[in-house]
């Protein structure tokens, strides 16, 4: 191990996170503790990002209306979802996607505005501030799960529908609805797999050598 490694204590809190996390649609109510918010959203913020142009927004939904207005064009977009996939149409309403009116923070995670002026590592991959937003919710996620916090992101919605209720700048863009709160238990595998829409699959399958394709 490098001497600027954790201890195996800290080592195995850390891979216990990123094992441990789920994407959570039940939630217990409940509320998160100021302080503790204030910690999430502080490591959501340490993430890296493409140029250090940081384009993670955070709006938080506090006013109980708007967070129904929210869940309303979420459950527009589930009906549409549902006829797009025709023959597993039933099967994807028998799904639970979203924990809006239980979970006890509500948080909207957008891109900036004017985004187009940083250039920096994003002349030829644009979507790299999509990717810098990720690794923001991302750590989000796994400071969540250490602290005993249940997590999901939701993404069904018309992003300018959402743009629009929430009043965002033209050139902001939501990405992602995200219910945080305390929960009764963590799934013991993704919320999918226990309802056999989809299984996970192992990192041999995914992991290529040189070329791709090309397995190790």
């Amino acid at each position: 191990m490098s001497e600027q490694g954790f201890s195996e204590a800290q080592r195995e809190g850390v891979y216990r996170a990123i094992a441990e996390r789920r994407d959570m649609r039940h939630f217990a109510g409940g509320s998160v503790e100021p302080a503790v918010l204030r910690r999430l959203l502080e490591a959501a913020h340490q993430a890296p990002s493409v140029g250090l142009m940081q384009p993670w927004r955070f709006i938080r939904i506090s006013d109980r209306l708007l967070r129904k207005h929210i869940q309303q064009l979420v459950e527009a977009e589930r009906v549409r979802t549902a006829q797009a996939l025709g023959e597993r149409s039933d099967e994807f309403m028998k799904l639970k996607v979203e924990g809006i009116s239980d979970c006890a923070e509500v948080l909207v995670a957008a891109l900036m505005d004017d985004r187009e002026r940083h250039i920096f590592g994003r002349r030829t991959l644009p979507e790299m501030d999509l990717a810098s937003l990720s690794c923001a919710i991302q750590n989000l996620w796994l400071a969540a799960r250490s602290e005993g916090l249940g997590m999901g992101w939701v993404s069904l919605f018309d992003p300018q529908a959402l743009a629009d209720l929430l009043g965002l700048p033209a050139g902001a863009k939501p990405v992602a609805v995200l219910c945080l709160g305390p929960v009764t238990e963590f799934y013991p595998a993704p919320m999918l797999a226990l309802e056999g829409w989809a299984q996970p699959r192992p990192l041999s399958e995914l992991l290529y050598e040189n070329y791709w394709g090309v397995s190790q």
